[in-house]
């Protein structure tokens, strides 16, 4: 059975989806962006303070279903410039230990809002 997963800690849906839904032990997130969730708005910095925001977004989602980090299976990171790769590698793996989850890492033309980075997760409780 499909269940809505939606938290406070993390900026409400832009759009017509889902922070996240679980299925049995899998919790499917939305990809996040670096938006404050108490004001909705992109917040400023650079790419590592916006993969921080997103992490923590990211954070809260998984929190409203009774998982961290290390429940996180699969992750997907959307950058608008993999020049910046570095900078977001070294903030992600301050959220991430060992055995890490598999990745996949694309350049796109743009993110909503204009954000520099959106990560999406697949998380498991098994």
């Amino acid at each position: 059975m499909k269940k809505v997963i939606a938290t406070t800690e993390a900026p409400q849906a832009v759009g017509p989806y889902s922070q996240a839904v679980a299925v049995g032990s899998l919790l499917f997130a939305a990809g996040q962006i670096p938006l404050d969730p108490a004001t909705g708005e992109l917040i400023d910095g650079d790419v590592a303070a916006q993969t921080a925001q997103v992490l923590q977004n990211i954070a809260g989602v998984l929190r409203a279903n009774g998982m961290t980090f290390a429940h996180v299976v699969k992750s997907t990171v959307f950058m608008v410039d993999l020049a910046n790769f570095a900078a977001m590698n070294a903030v992600y793996s301050q959220y991430f230990t060992e055995p890490f989850p598999a990745r996949s890492t694309i350049q796109v033309a743009g993110l909503p809002k204009g954000a520099q980075v959106e990560i999406e997760v697949i998380a498991s409780l098994e």
